[in-house]
């Protein structure tokens, strides 16, 4: 195959284990380049350094508890010098702080270190097809678990959705903040994968925003969940 043809990924992760995992994985990977492997935050930074802008990773999946310089950190400084780089957190822990410090670093998606290789392939193609936002659905419950939580918490200044987002809208909304993706909200709605993705990037441009995590924090900032 052509390799301009194929998705160009990077690793981080500190954990020998855990890289051999994820390089068994990369097997099974449909038209995927893995461009490096790297044990560290200052490590991966210290590769993009030296790479030019066509051998660039287009997708890094990202450990979180790293030694020298942690996932966090080197997302949050990697976006500022490589904007056109999607990070995908890849990682055991659902904390509560990390999943919104890592959203607000600029993470694409957040995703457990135990999900299929089917995962691991939508979310690469969420990411660089549809600009999505992919979350493994057990943290995007989680996420959806501390916003009703911090929501009950305040008065209910706002509640409701703005009246741009219609019906079908709205109950799409209610299920991609729940974790569905476009493929399960598709069959429980009885329409096709494309009409759904059609809804969805009509809900990002009403609420003016670009990706899942942006709509979890609008509902949070104005008191929509319910």
């Amino acid at each position: 195959m052509d390799p301009k043809l194929l998705t160009r990924i990077a690793f981080v992760e500190d954990n020998v284990v855990n890289r051999k995992t994820f390089l068994d994985q990369f097997k099974y990977l449909k038209n995927c380049e893995l461009v490096y492997l790297a044990k560290n935050g200052a490590e991966c930074l210290d590769e993009l350094k030296g790479l030019p802008f066509h051998r660039q990773p287009q997708i890094i999946f990202m450990d979180l508890e790293m030694p020298e310089l942690d996932g966090i950190q080197t997302i949050a400084i990697a976006k500022g010098l490589y904007p056109q780089i999607h990070f995908i957190v890849l990682t055991v822990f659902d904390d509560d702080e990390k999943i919104f410090d890592a959203i607000r670093a600029g993470a694409s998606g957040y995703l457990l270190k135990d999900e299929s290789v089917t995962m691991l392939e939508e979310a690469i193609e969420n990411v660089l097809k549809f600009e999505g936002a992919p979350m493994s659905p057990a943290i995007a419950r989680k996420a959806l678990h501390i916003l009703s939580r911090a929501t009950s918490q305040q008065e209910n200044k706002n509640p409701t959705i703005p009246t741009s987002i219609s019906e079908r809208e709205k109950e799409i909304l209610q299920h991609m903040i729940s974790g569905w993706d476009a493929k399960r909200i598709a069959a429980a709605l009885n329409l096709s994968v494309f009409t759904v993705r059609k809804h969805i990037a009509n809900i990002y441009e009403k609420l003016h925003v670009t990706s899942k995590a942006q709509v979890l924090s609008l509902m949070h900032k104005n008191h929509w969940l319910k």
